[in-house]
């Protein structure tokens, strides 16, 4: 038994070093794309040699399967030839840890090390070898796609596959934001900007703190009143006054005025969790309202969120599968994905968009 378990453990230790040779020379090969590829034929052949190393590695099952429904609520940005779309559901094929034939998720982590510090501690969102699908890896804007196996997510029955891709960012990064409030039952919570995250965070909010009032800050009327339907507390105005100050404030807008407001708006002792990937120059100049005294002043502190955990993924389709949380979509047909890119463009949605696949 002890010379078995010796084989196995070499046998492990043996893939895991191909597999971080292969994820070492596909970094290489993105660098040396910036430099020195000169054909879109080089480029092609390289990363076929690297996608081929990493299959061959032993022990590193490959989850592959057609994505019937993909929801593109944000198309990640990449490099040039890198499928988009980091929201997916389809079923598994190839795989040894019982995923055969289920219906499985793919979310915005791809991929981490599994072994830095801050994997080891449960932060593997922080992981300096993060891969995001659809922007660092390939997505499921096609009819395959391959994953390793320990980062997809078996879907809970009961939950169809238009209602848990736009789990898989929005419903996950919400459920992240909603952990790092640090919120007690009873505390107020806040919750500036009202679209595919927002109104998924204030159903959770009401699920795990019922007696939480929830406040929702947005520019927008029909925000405003949508989030009331769904039970916000109160709905008004990027800048309006709320009934009390918050003990904690999610923010998930691209512009820089919520913030100030937002913090203005917090009590002594207040978290302030920005929960965006980037936030645009358009309104910069607003930071230079920030007054120290009204601001920031009585510990006051600010939080921002950096990608999911697979524990977040799993925490967000675990309330889904109780009935506690439920995404608004809009479906439309494959061939409508254009016409989806230009209304996110236009902004004002409150719904994400789900594209289903004929067939």
């Amino acid at each position: 038994a002890t010379t078995i378990a010796k084989q196995r453990t070499e046998q492990r230790d043996a893939a895991a070093a191909k597999l971080e040779k292969a994820r070492k020379a596909r970094v290489n090969a993105k660098s040396k794309d910036r430099e020195t590829y000169r054909t879109a034929k080089e480029k092609k052949d390289a990363i076929a040699q690297l996608e081929a190393e990493v299959e061959k590695a032993d022990g590193f099952n490959i989850v592959e399967f057609p994505p019937r429904k993909l929801e593109v609520g944000a198309v990640g940005l990449a490099w040039e030839k890198t499928v988009r779309v980091h929201q997916v559901v389809g079923e598994g094929s190839g795989c040894s840890q019982g995923l055969l034939g289920s219906r499985v998720g793919v979310a915005w982590i791809y991929s981490a090390c599994e072994s830095c510090q801050w994997c080891l501690s449960g932060r593997e969102n922080l992981c300096p070898d993060f891969q995001a699908t659809g922007r660092d890896a390939h997505g499921g804007y096609a009819e395959y796609m391959a994953i390793g196996e320990d980062f997809t997510f078996s879907l809970p029955e009961g939950l169809s596959d238009l209602d848990a891709a736009p789990l898989l960012c929005a419903g996950a990064v919400g459920y992240r934001a909603l952990h790092l409030c640090d919120l007690e039952n009873g505390e107020v919570l806040g919750l500036t900007g009202f679209g595919a995250s927002g109104h998924l965070v204030l159903q959770m909010a009401k699920a795990m703190f019922p007696d939480s009032p929830v406040f929702v800050f947005a520019r927008d009327a029909g925000e405003q009143d949508f989030s009331l339907k769904l039970g916000a507390d109160w709905a008004g105005d990027t800048r309006e006054t709320p009934p009390r100050p918050a003990d904690a404030i999610i923010d998930t807008t691209p512009a820089w005025l919520p913030i100030v407001s937002a913090l203005e708006a917090l009590s002594p002792g207040g978290r302030l969790v920005i929960n965006a990937i980037r936030k645009e120059a358009g309104d910069q100049h607003a930071l230079r309202e920030l007054d120290y005294d009204r601001h920031l002043w009585r510990e006051k502190s600010i939080q921002s969120v950096a990608n999911v955990t697979r524990n977040d993924v799993r925490g967000c389709l675990d309330l889904a599968a109780k009935g506690a949380i439920r995404a608004t979509a809009e479906i439309l047909p494959l061939e409508g994905a254009n016409e989806a890119l230009n209304r996110i463009r236009k902004g004002g949605l409150r719904d994400a968009f789900v594209l289903q696949l004929s067939g």
